[in-house]
């Protein structure tokens, strides 16, 4: 004789339930937050490749790979619109860009 088991799940506004027409925009949202990852995925990628033209440049020019004052004016440019998590954002970016130094 077989069993058969049903679960039983309560939803909330929170997880997409209670009103209608709250999953199609939680979708449409979702959508729209993936298509800003790849842009700005696109636009990090970019980033370092202008990074790796800039470092190529000061160094054949018998300069330093990394420019700490520059990084601290890009530290400054994520921090002061973003707070603490920009600043780490902006670290993000600049290893991503130059490496670890």
């Amino acid at each position: 004789m077989a069993t058969t088991t049903t679960t039983t799940t309560t939803t909330t506004a929170a997880d997409g339930g209670g009103t209608p027409g709250t999953e199609e925009r939680i979708g449409r949202d979702r959508e729209l937050i993936d298509d800003l990852d790849r842009r700005i995925i696109a636009l990090v990628r970019e980033r370092m490749e202008v990074s790796a033209r800039i470092q190529r440049t000061r160094i054949e020019a018998g300069g330093r790979r990394v420019n700490l004052s520059r990084e601290m004016e890009v530290l400054t440019r994520y921090r002061e619109p973003l707070g603490r998590p920009g600043t780490s954002l902006a670290m993000t970016l600049l290893e991503l860009c130059r490496g670890r130094v």
